[in-house]
């Protein structure tokens, strides 16, 4: 017999054992135990072992290590077996605990609990016992590490109920909240409860305290496969990356997918490619707003609910526009009558402004104000509307309208007859003062007034006629347009621009298409008041050292300011600069060009004019004249187009370009030709924007961007940004497919006599504004140096072929120059362009005959 001494140490979450085996017979040994004393035997004779022996020995190790492999396992298993009984315990505790606290004491109870321990005690009383269920067994609850305010129990979550600012509430949310340490205090209604002594018990915190585990929550997308088709509302880039995101993938085809999500406008041309073979196969294919939805309630929604056949008529189905698809949307506002054309207009809905009824004026003040409310953790994206109306047989009525951004159907209204004036006067100001926290005639003539929590905002109007409503559309323009006195070419161009539709397409792409706030008829006071916001929270996010929720809790402000200020149907929280050039400084500087539209263009809608486009056309202190196509500088523009343009990719579709016409162009607020030629370092080039910008651009020329950015655009400050490029001015015409006509814009710049280079975004753009250097962003692309050729004796033409640069790391695709002085660019030449899908294949075969 021989004696082995071995010391064996098991852990577990409980307790540590020690196990000795002693004395025990050869025969009972394991195969580990076995193992053991051949090794010590290996150890002493492996020089004199035969090769036998030696794999023997291997063979017996092995197997060892199987054995010790399958032990470990178990061992692992037995432990993550035994913390999730551990977790099912103290559920189950908890559960016993809840029961006992429900039998013995009352909400009124609860609730007191709740108040002596500082914690949140308002709401419902289905949401006030789990709230202090959850304090009593796990310990009070911190206050929020963000703003200080109180943290609430919902679910299986926990969230912050108080407010960043007077215009955000915090956004603060943990599935792991802070709590104190520190007993629970009772109040003496509960102390002589027979369970007093439990809950003293369970709240003292110098006993261990047990630990809510919380599973992690399912993402919307887990295990979906998703394939994304034609233009939507945000790039397929963007969407890829949020589904990834959510748990789901990506396929550019539809191989395995769930859906295809796509835009209603793809079934209304016929469809893509994709979306046709999708139909065929039974592939549901859905709008964008199931995507959004899913992410907002944070799970799948109904496929069903989302079909894009439901929405192809959607007028007079009563469908909210933040619920819409954008093309559906586009469907609904395009034709939807503005309901406040401007400071005197009466509200459509009165049904008072066809009576010849007018706004109440008094000692200088129009009784008309439009109100705004946007807090997304509430749910609130509300407008207001307040009027005093004078009939025609001079009754005073007074009109209050309130209800959701986009959704006017359910909006709730009342129209009411007063007939003291005064009286009338009086409660309106009360109103706006209950609604605002702020004194209606202090705001409306010294135009100070202060945000206060939870209340609105007002908007504030200007005296005039928005374009959507003074406008006209294109069918009746066009009789207008074959009676001017303009050039037939130049008629149909200022049609274009004086159309009601550019307008409202471009303001429903941006999501500001909300027929109850005139957002192109604001004063200059309001837009001032946008820009300072953007701009300050621009520098703040510069020197910001927030990271993580606090972080988060920061843009979420500025996105709720953002979107009272500048009411919108589809109001988000900006993420990154990409969404602030997007969403916040492209759309401004558009809703700035509107509303300088709507003050050329007018009235139109009851005009006795003989030719309203000649009168908008003298309006622009501008020339512009067709080019004939024969010209050199017609051909060698169309030259410098195809040179410079790539295909535009949109989902699975590409977009070429062709020229409509080309216009030579005189502003009179930019440098004339002779003048520029004066300049250094002249280079004609491209630049890019919406057809509803152009009529601010023909009168007063380009304007610096609004603000600095690290994107493309906005990357070298407050500048007048162009490319060599056809294909980057292209991506700013924002057309679409069914509406493909668009403009791209040559200008003259100078870069004066230092130009810098950069790659990537400087560090201090204001040192290039002051100074007003030139700047070259180098793209990871550009045009062939050896096609270049030199124009009007010694202004360069970067024509030539697109290639790779030597800049592969570039954050610009393209290359990009910067002018800080608006005298240094004059504008050349428009150049009307239609994009056209490539690529496309239309069946003209005759079907066969029946046999």
């Amino acid at each position: 017999m021989m004696i082995l001494y071995i010391k064996i140490l098991l852990v577990d979450t409980r307790r540590v054992l020690l196990l000795y085996i002693l004395t025990l017979p050869w025969k009972k040994f394991d195969s580990a135990t076995r193992f053991m004393q051949v090794k010590v035997h290996e150890t002493r004779s492996q020089a004199h072992s035969t090769s036998e022996e030696r794999k023997v020995m291997r063979k017996q190790q092995a197997e060892s290590n199987s054995q010790e492999t399958a032990s470990h396992k178990k061992a692992k298993t037995d432990e993550e077996e035994e913390g999730v009984v551990h977790e099912d315990g103290i559920r189950a505790e908890f559960e016993k605990f809840c029961k006992t606290i429900t039998e013995h004491l009352s909400v009124k109870q609860m609730r007191e609990i709740l108040e002596a321990n500082g914690q949140y005690s308002k709401g419902e009383d289905d949401a006030v016992v789990p709230r202090c269920q959850d304090i009593m067994f796990y310990g009070p609850l911190d206050n929020c590490p963000i703003c200080g305010g109180k943290l609430e129990c919902s679910g299986d979550g926990y969230h912050c109920v108080g407010d960043y600012s007077e215009w955000s509430s915090c956004i603060y949310s943990t599935k792991e909240p802070p709590r104190r340490e520190e007993s629970l205090k009772l109040p003496k209604s509960v102390e002589s409860t027979p369970i007093s002594d439990l809950i003293k018990k369970r709240g003292n915190p110098n006993k261990s305290r047990p630990r809510k585990e919380i599973s992690s929550p399912k993402k919307p997308f887990d295990g979906m496969m998703v394939s994304l088709a034609g233009r939507l509302t945000r790039k397929h880039q963007y969407w890829k990356s949020k589904i990834e995101k959510f748990g789901g993938k990506v396929n550019n085809s539809i191989t395995g997918v769930a859906c295809v999500v796509v835009s209603p406008a793809e079934r209304d041309r016929g469809g893509s490619s994709k979306v046709a073979e999708a139909l065929e196969k039974g592939i549901p294919v859905v709008r964008e707003a199931w995507l959004n939805d899913s992410i907002e309630k944070e799970e799948a929604q109904s496929l069903d609910a989302y079909d894009i056949a439901s929405d192809i008529a959607v007028e007079g189905k009563g469908i909210p526009l933040d619920k819409m698809d954008p093309s559906a949307e586009a469907l609904e506002t395009v034709t939807a009558e503005l309901k406040v054309f401007g400071k005197r207009g009466v509200h459509k809905d009165s049904k008072m402004q066809d009576e010849g009824a007018r706004i109440l004026e008094k000692d200088g003040l129009l009784y008309n104000c439009a109100l705004s409310i946007c807090n997304q953790k509430k749910k609130l994206n509300d407008f207001s509307i307040m009027q005093l109306i004078m009939s025609s047989e001079n009754r005073l009525h007074m009109y209050l309208r309130r209800g959701r951004n986009g959704d006017s159907l359910r909006a709730d209204d009342k129209l009411e007859e007063w007939e003291n004036v005064d009286y009338a006067i009086k409660e309106f100001a009360r109103l706006f003062e209950e609604m605002t926290g702020n004194e209606f005639e202090h705001w409306e003539r010294e135009k100070e007034i202060h945000k206060k929590h939870h209340k609105f905002y007002p908007i504030d109007i200007d005296d005039g006629i928005e374009v959507r409503h003074g406008a006209l559309g294109l069918r009746q323009l066009g009789s207008a347009a074959a009676h001017s006195k303009l050039d037939s070419v130049v008629a149909n161009f200022m049609k274009v621009l004086c159309s009601q539709e550019i307008y409202r397409y471009a303001l429903m792409e941006l999501g500001h298409d909300s027929p109850e706030i005139p957002i192109g008829m604001l004063t200059n006071f309001h837009l001032r008041r946008c820009e300072e916001i953007l701009l300050h929270f621009v520098e703040k996010i510069k020197s910001m050292k927030e990271t993580g929720p606090e972080a988060e809790g920061v843009w979420h402000e500025f996105s709720q300011m953002w979107f009272t200020l500048v009411p919108s149907t589809r109001p988000f929280t900006f993420r990154d600069h990409t969404d602030l050039a997007e969403h916040a400084a492209s759309a401004y500087e558009t809703i700035r060009d509107i509303n300088f539209a709507s003050r050329i263009i007018e009235d139109m809608s009851g005009s006795t004019l003989d030719d309203p486009l000649f009168e908008c056309y003298k309006k622009l202190l501008c020339s512009v004249s067709p080019l004939e196509k024969e010209s050199d500088d017609y051909k060698m523009i169309v030259n410098y187009l195809k040179k410079t343009y790539e295909p535009v990719q949109v989902g699975d579709m590409s977009y070429g370009i062709s020229v409509e016409n080309i216009f030579a162009v005189e502003v009179s607020a930019c440098p004339s030709l002779d003048e520029i030629k004066e300049l250094p370092n002249k280079v004609l080039l491209w630049c890019g924007t919406r057809s509803s910008n152009l009529l601010r651009h023909l009168q007063k020329g380009f304007l610096p961007s609004v603000c600095s950015l690290p994107v493309s655009g906005y990357m070298f400050g407050r500048a007048i940004v162009c490319t060599d490029a056809a294909a980057e001015a292209a991506t700013y015409g924002f057309t679409a497919v069914d509406r493909p006509e668009g403009f791209l814009v040559l200008a003259v710049a100078s870069l004066g006599e230092e130009i810098k280079e950069f790659s990537s975004p400087p560090e201090d753009t204001r040192a290039l504004e002051e100074k007003k250097i030139g700047v070259k962003g180098l793209g990871r692309k550009k045009t062939n140096e050896k096609e270049h050729f030199v124009w009007k004796d010694d202004i360069k033409v970067p024509c030539g072929k697109l290639i790779p640069s030597e800049h592969k790391d570039s954050v610009l695709e393209y290359n990009e120059y910067a002018v800080y002085d608006p005298q240094q660019v004059s504008i050349r030449y428009l150049v009307a362009v239609k994009f056209n899908e490539l690529d496309v294949v239309y069946d003209t075969a005759e079907p066969e005959p029946e046999q």
